[in-house]
């Protein structure tokens, strides 16, 4: 028997690929090879190539339904205020952005046409032509300009007002081009309009339950704390986008029953499962993971103004009392990269390789809580599901404070809640940090004396001022010097702890296609919706 095919062309294979789709049984296949001539040996490969070139080939329709690790009765539709992965992934649904981070971590236009500066100061943004709203409005430069000078307002409780605050002008030059100026130059500026918070609202909207953006799919159900619905945007401005019916998100904090629902077929995709939910898939046909290492971490903030952590002995005492290693392995299931103490990860150009972790050091920590006065007092640690993997590490760092004389009383607290009564203001608690694409933004948020999410309350006029200088430089070899100074300062003086950076996990069906890494987290940066499909 041979392997040659007789008289096959490529519509014999489209024919083979339709079969496919229409979910034709591989005998039913194998007999369409064989009355088009071809052997069973060459019919296998023909059928493999086909069936590849399916799952390659995105098909249109579909419910999607995922299930994401943390929600709360704040969720909001209004981009401003996302602070969630929740809120990112809805927004994501809803909303363009100006620019889009694409797999690579680089720029591309998405409501812009192109973004242009002489000076990185003064911008000139050309919109694309023929972008409506869901409502049928036409996108205009006065809802770029509107979308914008919403951060600014403090009404509005931007969660990137202090990013949003080197944007000084705004003004509409005509229906599709707009003019942005800073304070001082940011040659970031095109990188940071890529964040989630940025998405371009309709001019003059107060109210968001509707969710009226420009994006791929329409509002249909908004349930804060529960779930959300969209259906397809069917004059959505990318052609032949999206590719699903329907979008249904909910949120299943325990990662045991988010896998438990995926593998009972409840839903298609499990977000960010933890390290041990994973043995729950391994003896399961049918399911992948998905696996991104892009700046993702669960930090130990200790606050340096209050007590213990205002006593520097107490935090660096931490520092050495951390094993990261041991983390790495036993929290995250080998699933990271160990850290150094700050937020710049290995992905980013502008990581300091040579900034070295403390090395773990229970005699360095047992010296330095001895000095504060601490040893043998009991401190409690705030740890929650809320922040992955937070409740694995506290137990680890309890255990080896345990061995030196350090008694650390780690308080387990529930998902609900979490973000709004404990991250930030407990003197001990962990965090969680989603990815950002710049060091800018990471120090911006997180460092600043000013920033609105500074977790450990550090406070130094000498880094503020290095920010400011580093923004401003069009010389990315300064910069890079520049920001690795930061990142030392940061990991020698903050009271952030950051052992690792987390290979987020996402489980999924195999009949769910498209799915690829983002540097701005899992889930595609959380704008999967748009792009994925599901295999008919």
């Amino acid at each position: 028997m041979t392997d040659k095919i007789t008289n096959w062309t490529s519509a014999d294979d489209a024919m083979v690929e339709n079969a496919i789709r229409r979910g034709a049984s591989r005998r039913e296949l194998l007999k369409m090879l064989l009355a088009g001539g071809a052997a069973v040996a060459a019919g296998s490969v023909v059928l493999g190539r086909a069936t590849q070139a399916v799952a390659a080939t995105p098909v249109s329709g579909g419910n999607f339904k995922a299930a994401g690790w943390s929600s709360s009765t704040a969720d909001t539709l209004d981009p401003a205020k996302a602070s969630l992965s929740t809120d990112y992934v809805r927004c994501c649904s809803l909303y363009n952005r100006l620019t889009f981070l694409d797999k690579d971590g680089k720029t591309q236009m998405e409501l812009a046409e192109s973004f242009d500066s002489k000076d990185a100061k003064t911008w000139t943004v050309k919109l694309r032509k023929g972008v409506t709203f869901h409502d049928g409005k036409d996108l205009t430069a006065d809802d770029v300009v509107f979308s914008l000078k919403r951060h600014l307002d403090k009404a509005v409780g931007s969660k990137v007002a202090k990013i949003a605050a080197q944007m000084t002008g705004f003004k509409a030059v005509d229906k599709s081009t707009v003019e942005i100026t800073l304070a001082d130059p940011n040659a970031d500026l095109p990188t940071i309009l890529a964040l989630h918070h940025f998405m371009i609202v309709a001019d003059g909207t107060t109210d968001f339950s509707k969710g009226n953006g420009t994006g791929a799919f329409v509002l249909q159900t908004f349930e804060p704390g529960v779930r959300s619905v969209v259906t397809k945007n069917k004059n959505y401005w990318k052609s032949g986008k999206p590719y699903l019916d329907s979008f249904e998100f909910i949120a299943i904090t325990d990662d045991s029953a988010r896998v438990n629902a995926l593998i009972s077929g409840d839903i298609n995709f499990a977000a960010s499962i933890n390290p041990r939910s994973m043995k729950l898939l391994e003896s399961q046909q049918g399911f992948e993971l998905s696996k991104t290492t892009s700046g993702n971490y669960t930090d130990l903030n200790i606050r340096l103004d209050m007590d213990p952590g205002s006593k520097a002995d107490f935090v660096a005492g931490m520092k050495y009392l951390v094993n990261r290693e041991q983390i790495v392995k036993s929290a995250l299931r080998g699933l990271g990269e160990i850290g150094n103490d700050q937020p710049v990860s290995p992905a980013n150009i502008f990581h300091n390789a040579d900034l070295k972790p403390k090395a773990f050091d229970p005699d360095k920590a047992k010296f330095h809580f001895q000095k504060a006065g601490l040893l043998g007092q009991s401190i409690p640690v705030v740890a929650s599901d809320a922040a992955t993997s937070s409740i694995d590490m506290a137990v680890i760092i309890q255990a080896a404070g345990a061995d030196i004389g350090m008694k650390l009383d780690v308080q387990r607290v529930p998902s609900d809640g979490y973000w709004d009564n404990y991250w930030l203001k407990a003197p001990v608690h962990f965090g969680n940090i989603n990815p950002r694409p710049t060091p800018d933004i990471l120090f911006s948020l997180l460092y600043a004396s000013n920033a609105p999410w500074n977790e450990s309350q550090y406070k130094s006029e000498k880094f503020d001022k290095l920010l400011v200088e580093a923004r401003g430089l069009l010389d990315q070899a300064k910069r890079k010097e520049i920001y690795g100074v930061m990142q030392g300062m940061v990991s020698e003086e903050a009271g952030t702890i950051i052992p690792a950076y987390i290979s987020n996990v996402d489980a999924l069906s195999s009949k769910v296609k498209g799915l690829e890494a983002n540097p701005l987290g899992g889930m595609m940066g959380y704008a999967m919706a748009e792009y994925l499909w599901l295999e008919a």
